[in-house]
């Protein structure tokens, strides 16, 4: 059968099965055995085997459970809580001054747990109410959480960035760098649209003038509270800041600094929170071990998928056509942005890195693109599919926070979020020094 052909039909069988509800990894599993059947015979299962223990054995992937760790502490205590108080106080003069801590909660949280889903359910719980009880709009108060959550995924340290290293042979710790600029630049273009959308909507200043009162009888109480909640949550900064020195500056592997940091964060959430309870590190220990046995089971399925697709000439065929297309590079990569865009609707960030990135990377470095700059461009194109339907995880964390509000409203309030991001895939299309100035000037 034609490659062409038969890549067609085993796209159409995987879509089938997610479509029924058949867990990723399942689907990419069975769909790839079959396949592998069909082509090569029952002898081919021993390859099957092999293919998926030996991807996941990699000494790299260490680092993903490490870092999923880490988060799971820091979002299992008060942490967001504390940030989120702290950051309040700083930025509550602005206009939309809370919706706008929000935001700024939810990028530092991202570089504390570098997950979009924990950044998103930590700071939601806290900033949706609030803001409710405020006068914010529901569309403002679930649009900003569900945008800012997904700032998880691209500021370091992302465990979707180190998938694409290790699935890309790139370096991690360049992969990082690249994503702080970028990821402070989506931050900046939300708060600006949050600060419109409330111009817009009546002022919202932070806080409401009927608060204003009891707050400036109780400004000292507030600012007191407010500063040790800050000095709480320094320790956890200064764990990132050492990790991403060890990282940059040639001290640690990224497993092993992953490793001491998920030490670290464990053991600051023992003794600043105090949580001595075995429940507390139980359900800490438990979250970590779902979410990374979630992870390696899809990148081990999905490599098993790459290598089916592979044995069958279907990943050459379709690099080559492409490669071929005799149209500007630009062209070629609006295509594939729409390409990345789509597959972000239906598929977690993980799925999509694993299945596309070694694919897509011969055809970006023919191109002459930088690797690492379209790994920036990737991930926001991922970010975008957080936030928007048929799947939207960001959107049903905020739907499970705030049942009263309707999916439509949390819909709409986050669209706009999502032509922020549109906007900076443009910025960095246009200006790629956003994401490649500070690697160069760190790593050379």
């Amino acid at each position: 059968m034609d490659p062409i052909t038969l890549g067609i039909i085993v796209a159409i069988a995987l879509i089938v099965l997610m479509a029924i509800g058949t867990p990723i990894a399942f689907a990419l599993g069975g769909v790839s055995l079959l396949a592998l059947i069909y082509d090569r015979g029952l002898p081919e299962l021993v390859y099957f085997g092999e293919t998926f223990f030996d991807r996941i054995a990699e000494f790299g992937f260490v680092a993903i459970p490490m870092f999923i760790l880490m988060g799971a502490a820091v979002a299992s205590s008060p942490t967001g809580r504390d940030l989120y108080r702290s950051l309040d106080l700083w930025m509550g003069r602005l206009p939309g001054g809370l919706a706008v801590s929000n935001i700024g909660a939810c990028t530092v949280f991202s570089a504390l747990s570098g997950s979009s889903p924990a950044t998103c359910a930590a700071i939601g719980k806290m900033g949706i109410p609030e803001m409710r009880t405020r006068g914010y709009p529901d569309g403002v108060a679930a649009g900003c959480i569900a945008a800012g959550g997904t700032l998880g995924i691209l500021i370091p340290p992302s465990v979707t960035m180190i998938i694409y290293g290790i699935s890309t042979e790139t370096s991690i710790g360049r992969l990082f760098i690249a994503g702080v600029m970028p990821g402070l630049m989506l931050a900046g273009l939300f708060m600006a649209w949050t600060m419109i959308a409330c111009r817009l909507a009546g002022g919202y200043a932070n806080p409401m003038a009927q608060a204003a009162a009891q707050v400036k009888q109780n400004v000292k109480a507030n600012v007191d509270a407010n500063l040790k909640a800050l000095v709480r949550v320094l320790p956890f900064l200064a764990v990132i800041a050492g990790i991403l020195f060890a990282l940059y500056g040639g001290v640690a592997t990224p497993s092993e600094a992953a490793g001491v940091g998920a030490f670290l964060c464990v053991a600051l959430a023992v003794l600043i929170y105090r949580m001595w309870q075995v429940g507390p590190i139980k359900l800490i220990m438990r979250d970590s071990l779902r979410e990374s046995v979630m992870i390696m089971l899809v990148i081990a399925c999905a490599e098993v998928f790459a290598y089916a697709l592979s044995s069958m000439f279907i990943t050459q065929t379709v690099a080559a056509a492409i490669a071929d297309m005799e149209v500007n590079r630009w062209v070629l990569m609006g295509v594939i942005n729409l390409f990345l865009l789509v597959a972000g609707f239906f598929l977690p960030p993980v799925a999509v890195i694993v299945m596309t990135a070694p694919i897509l990377l011969p055809i970006i470095l023919a191109a002459d693109f930088d690797p690492y700059w379209f790994a920036v461009i990737l991930t926001i194109n991922l970010e975008i599919g957080l936030i928007t339907p048929p799947v939207g995880l960001n959107l049903f964390i905020i739907k499970g926070i705030a049942p009263d509000i309707s999916l439509r409203n949390i819909l709409m309030g986050s669209l706009p979020y999502a032509l922020c991001m549109v906007l900076g895939i443009v910025l960095l299309c246009f200006f790629p020094g956003i994401a490649l100035w500070l690697p160069n000037l760190i790593m050379g």
